[in-house]
C-alpha cells in the first residue's frame, strides 16, 4: 500500500514534467516525413547498433537560436514501459543545447519510434512543446514521429518555440467535493520515489496549483493524489481520450478536476528478499502509460480508474522485475480488466519467470 505524503503546500512556477532538465542524449521527427538520413562518422559516441538524433531550437516568430532540453519519448508501448523508481515517463534518451542554444544533437540512441518532447531554459518567454511536422503541439499523437535506426543521423523537424501560457485549477475528491492537497500535477506520468515525492506541481492545503511555461496549444494534464485513483483530464485513465486543456499565449486557463477512489487491486508479493523501496506499477494496456503505483511489501494496494485494462510490474526484489502473474517480459503478462468489483491479482518471486 502506497506511503502516505505530507499534506504539502506548494505553488510551482516553473514548468513540470521533472523539476530540473533532462539528462543528456535525444531528439524526433515526424512519422509522415522522410527527412534526411546519413551514415554515423566513425569515432562517434554510440554508434555500434545505435543512431543520432540532430535539430535546431528557435524562435519561431524571429528565428532566433533558443536554448532548450528535449527528450525522446518512445511512441511505441513496450519501450514506454522502461523506466524504474523516481522517473518519469518521458524516456531515457535526452538532450541540450549549448549555451548559445539553436543546435542540438541526441547519441547512442536505441533503435525506434520516438517523439520529441521540448523544454526551453527560459520558461517565461518559451513555452514547452511536442514537436510537430510544421510546429509546436501540446498533443503527443500529432506530434511528429522521428525513426532512429542503427548508425545512422536522422535530421528532426526543427523547433520553433512559442510564447508560454499558465493553467490553474482546483483537485477536489468526487466522494465529497473536499480539496486533496498535494496531488500531482503533471503532463506525463510518473513512479514517484517514496522519499523524495513527486516531480509534479503539487497541489496546496486547497488543492490549487499553478502550472507554468506550457506552449500555447491543447495539452492533456495527469493527475495522482494519495489514495485516489490517477487520471487523465476528462477523468479518463486512456491517455487518448483525455479532454484537452487550452492553452494560450500570455494568458491563465483554468482546468479543475475530481479524482475518485477508484477500484482495489491488491495481492500478497512472496519473494525471498524484498528491497527497502519496492513497488507494484500498473500499466494502461494499449498505450502503455502509467496509471497507478503502490509501494509493496509482503503485499500491495492499487487504485485504478474502473473500466480499463491493465498490465502489473512487480519490482520486489533483487531479480528482474516480473510482470504478472509471473512474466520476465511484458509479452507474455496477462492483461486484467478493471472493473467496479475489486480485482485480486497474487505475485510469487520465489522461482524462475514462467518460460
Amino acid at each position: 500500500m502506497s506511503l502516505p505524503r505530507p499534506a504539502v503546500a506548494f505553488t510551482a512556477l516553473a514548468l513540470l514534467i521533472g523539476l530540473g532538465h533532462p539528462l543528456p542524449a535525444a531528439a524526433s521527427q515526424p512519422a509522415n516525413s522522410t527527412p534526411g538520413s546519413q551514415p554515423v562518422s566513425a569515432g562517434k559516441p554510440g554508434t555500434v547498433g545505435t543512431g543520432e538524433v540532430r535539430t535546431v531550437v528557435r524562435d519561431a516568430v524571429t528565428g532566433a537560436a533558443v536554448r532548450a532540453c528535449l527528450n525522446l519519448v518512445p511512441a511505441d508501448r513496450d519501450p514506454l514501459t522502461v523506466m524504474g523508481l523516481g522517473e518519469v515517463q518521458q524516456g531515457r534518451y535526452a538532450g541540450c543545447t549549448d549555451l548559445d542554444g539553436g543546435p542540438v544533437a541526441a547519441t547512442g540512441v536505441a533503435p525506434g519510434r520516438y517523439h520529441l518532447l521540448v523544454r526551453p531554459y527560459d520558461s517565461v518567454r518559451y513555452g514547452a512543446q511536442w514537436v510537430g511536422p510544421h510546429g509546436g503541439t501540446g498533443q503527443r499523437e500529432r506530434a511528429a514521429i522521428v525513426h532512429v535506426r542503427p548508425g545512422r543521423v536522422v535530421t528532426a523537424p526543427r523547433v520553433r518555440l512559442d510564447p508560454p501560457g499558465t493553467v490553474t485549477g482546483r483537485v477536489t475528491r468526487v466522494a465529497d467535493g473536499t480539496s486533496v492537497s498535494a496531488a500531482a500535477v503533471l503532463l506525463l506520468p510518473e513512479i514517484q520515489h517514496p522519499k523524495y515525492g513527486s516531480q509534479g506541481v503539487l497541489t496546496d492545503d486547497d488543492g490549487r496549483y499553478t502550472l507554468t511555461g506550457l506552449g500555447p496549444y491543447r495539452w492533456p494534464l495527469y493527475f495522482s493524489g494519495y489514495g485516489l485513483a490517477s487520471q487523465w483530464s476528462g477523468a479518463t485513465a486512456d491517455r487518448l481520450r483525455a479532454a484537452t486543456v487550452r492553452v494560450r499565449a500570455g494568458g491563465t486557463v483554468t482546468a479543475d478536476t475530481a479524482l475518485t477512489a477508484g477500484t482495489v487491486v491488491s495481492g500478497t508479493i512472496t519473494t525471498a528478499e524484498m528491497p527497502f523501496y519496492s513497488q507494484v506499477v500498473a500499466f494502461h494496456a494499449r498505450t502503455g502509460d502509467v496509471v497507478g503505483v503502490a509501494d509493496a511489501a509482503e503485499n500491495y494496494l492499487l487504485r485504478l480508474l474502473p473500466g480499463q485494462r491493465v498490465l502489473l510490474r512487480c519490482d520486489c526484489a533483487y531479480t528482474p522485475s516480473r510482470w504478472y502473474p509471473n512474466a520476465a517480459g511484458i509479452d507474455d503478462a496477462r492483461t486484467l480488466r478493471v472493473r467496479n468489483s475489486p480485482v485480486t491479482a497474487h505475485f510469487d518471486l520465489t522461482g524462475p519467470a514462467a518460460p
